[in-house]
């Protein structure tokens, strides 16, 4: 028996494709899509506005299926941290937090990560493959169906979606983009480019790849301001050192209208080590040619590290350099912490297959 195609395997213009392969328009592509992201919609019976012998056809080869969610935890400060089962017994973690005026959801891309930042949960899990489409747009699905779908399309169930979870964005291209047409697209989640934000460890190439081929924020996950230091904490720094890395976001940057100009420099503070009154002063010096705004993330602790989170004036200190240096700072609150949910802290359930890197896409850049 041929497997049925999951619809939530197809970008936008992937659905038109399909729907033109049976014979129709490619408009009920915009009417699949509305019913699946936006009502959140999988019986194809229930789609009324879709031709009955279009509906069965549609019931006979195809399906809309996310990843179930087989844990829920939840957070004293509202943070939810979702467990989905993708499979083989391994499960990816997607994170939703709730704030007054939007739900930010974290998904992954990756089952656990190749890249194993020294500070990183996910990281020390080890890595097995990447995220399918339906198995990233999928965790998107799921938190939408948990708060609830509208169908006022200004109360979007899910109004950010950060791909700051498990993996390496940059290293499941394809699926990536996929999913982010996916979450752009007005007849599916449409959300403003400047609500979709890719959080990347530096690969250099694929970040010159994308540039002017997707426009949505951009994030750097930096966390030191020497090659030296990085190395050890970001080991994908010794393939792509920080200057390379650098000037790829300056040529992304200048194709993009979703970063407005600035990208996201993300900084893990750790006790001892990036933490210094030095380290703040190199790291002004080191950015001060690239257009950002830095998001200082003291270290979340866990098991499988040793590092540790450095005292409140430690942290302030270092803030408070690169304002006066003109720097536009955060200081990124700790949120779900206590469900191992917060930067850092994810790690599901990985059967690691730790792979070369020529088994990745990167194997094509």
């Amino acid at each position: 028996m041929t497997a049925k195609l999951n619809l939530l395997d197809l970008s936008p213009q992937d659905m038109a494709d399909f729907c033109v392969s049976l014979g129709e328009k490619p408009f009920r592509a915009q009417q699949l899509l509305k019913w699946i992201y936006q009502y959140g919609v999988t019986n194809f019976e229930d789609m009324t506005n879709i031709k009955r012998d279009l509906r069965e056809r549609l019931s006979e080869i195809a399906e809309i299926r996310a990843p179930e969610i087989v844990t829920e935890q939840k957070s004293s400060d509202g943070t939810t941290k979702w467990a989905l089962d993708i499979g083989d017994g391994q499960l990816v973690e997607t994170v939703l937090i709730p704030e007054d005026d939007r739900n930010t959801l974290c998904i992954s891309t990756q089952v656990g990560c190749p890249v194993k930042c020294a500070f990183c949960r996910t990281g020390a899990s080890g890595f097995n493959r990447n995220l399918k489409v339906h198995e990233i747009i999928g965790q998107v699905f799921r938190a939408a169906t948990r708060v609830g779908f509208s169908e006022n399309n200004e109360q979007k169930p899910i109004s950010n979606v950060v791909m700051m979870g498990m993996g390496e964005p940059l290293l499941n291209l394809t699926n990536v983009l996929k999913t982010t047409e996916i979450l752009l697209s007005d007849y599916a989640f449409a959300l403003s480019k400047r609500r979709v934000t890719i959080s990347t460890s530096g690969v250099a190439p694929v970040i010159d790849k994308i540039a002017g081929k997707v426009d949505v924020a951009l994030a750097l996950s930096l966390h030191a301001a020497n090659d030296k230091l990085r190395d050890i904490l970001v080991p994908i720094n010794k393939k792509y050192p920080i200057a390379d890395v650098l000037s790829s976001v300056k040529h992304y940057l200048d194709k993009s209208n979703a970063n407005c100009g600035r990208v996201t420099i993300e900084y893990v503070l750790l006790a001892g080590v990036n933490d210094s009154v030095d380290d703040a002063y190199e790291l002004c010096r080191l950015l001060s040619h690239t257009p950002c705004k830095i998001n200082l993330i003291p270290f979340n602790p866990h098991e499988s590290s040793d590092f540790k989170r450095p005292s409140a004036k430690a942290i302030e200190r270092f803030q408070q350099i690169l304002i006066e240096k003109g720097f536009t700072v955060l200081k990124r609150s700790t949120r779900g912490d206590d469900i191992a949910a917060a930067c850092g802290q994810l790690a599901g359930q990985v059967k690691d297959r730790m792979q070369k890197a020529a088994t990745i896409e990167s194997k094509t850049i």
